[in-house]
């Protein structure tokens, strides 16, 4: 199995704030420090995990110069940079990109649900400008629309988009966009699978690589699973997937994300702080639930 333009685990990194909710810079870089050496290959920065809508646009360039400087090329650091504006999404990558980042993921436009000839004007415009690859991300669960697969398809043929963040959430559906795209020609293009919980079947259908929230807590366990895959070993790849399963649910489920991830972290002493408001630190059951989840997959001990 290919390694992937950007590697095989890629995490979606929370973005750490202080007690007093200002960016807590310093807290970031040895975030990403400690997710390169627990087995991710690349890390996205100010995605929907990273509470990108509540991130200033001068916060979101020093994260950015941060981490870049802080992994120095151990890891792909790819930047958040879709928002509901072509304009501003398009201002943001190209500053991206100046710092350095490798590639930039854009989020299909929220709130405005523009329609398919939309999309493809929307990141078409981004990708005829940005000196970076593209990942488009498509999460309809939160955006209210979906790339359909002709769109895709359509987009895919422009050399600068090259992969797709799929949290769609159907696999069959992720299957049939790989044999559209394999069918026009366009096998290059990857497919990442952007659910933890459905890693296994994405894989099945024929994506290359995650970009997950749990890799924050499991992340060597995901690349040990990916490691049984390439090595043709399905059953072993599907043991481990199993036993993370179950934790997978629960980070992502329990409360909006990322207010999960983030309390898994400080259990295990990953110090990132609460999210900011909207969002607000999980409450007294949900933190309970992470912790006997954390618990039962052996990476907490008992209080």
């Amino acid at each position: 199995m290919s390694q992937g333009s950007f590697g095989q685990v890629i995490t979606a990194m929370v973005t750490p704030f202080k007690s007093d909710g200002s960016l807590d810079l310093a807290g970031a870089c040895r975030l990403a420090e400690h997710l390169v050496a627990n087995g991710s290959d690349g890390i996205v920065l100010s995605g929907t995990t990273g509470e990108a809508p509540t991130l200033s646009r001068a916060e979101k360039l020093s994260l950015f110069s941060a981490v870049i400087e802080a992994i120095s090329g151990r890891a792909k650091v790819i930047a958040g940079t879709g928002t509901y504006s072509t304009a501003e999404s398009l201002d943001l990558t190209l500053e991206a990109a100046a710092l350095g980042v490798d590639a930039c993921l854009v989020v299909t436009p929220y709130y405005s649900k523009p329609p398919q000839n939309g999309l493809v004007a929307h990141f078409g415009a981004i990708a005829d400008a940005s000196p970076v690859p593209l990942i488009l991300y498509d999460i309809p669960g939160r955006t209210a629309r979906r790339i359909e697969r002709h769109t895709l398809v359509t987009l895919a043929r422009h050399a600068n988009i090259v992969a797709v963040k799929d949290a769609v959430g159907d696999a069959s559906e992720t299957a049939r966009v790989r044999s559209d795209l394999d069918a026009a020609g366009l096998e290059s293009f990857e497919i990442y699978c952007g659910d933890d919980v459905m890693l296994m079947p994405h894989l099945a259908a024929g994506a290359i690589g995650v970009i997950s929230v749990c890799s924050h807590i499991v992340g060597l366990q995901m690349k040990e699973l990916f490691a049984a895959w390439d090595d043709g070993k399905v059953d072993e790849a599907l043991r481990l997937y199993l036993t993370l399963t179950a934790l997978f649910g629960t980070i992502m489920t329990v409360t909006s994300s990322p207010i999960g991830i983030k309390a898994a972290c400080s259990m295990v002493g990953l110090e990132v702080g609460d999210p900011r408001l909207p969002l607000v630190g999980a409450t007294r059951d949900e933190a309970a639930v992470i912790r006997s989840a954390l618990e039962k997959a052996g990476l907490l001990g008992p209080p």
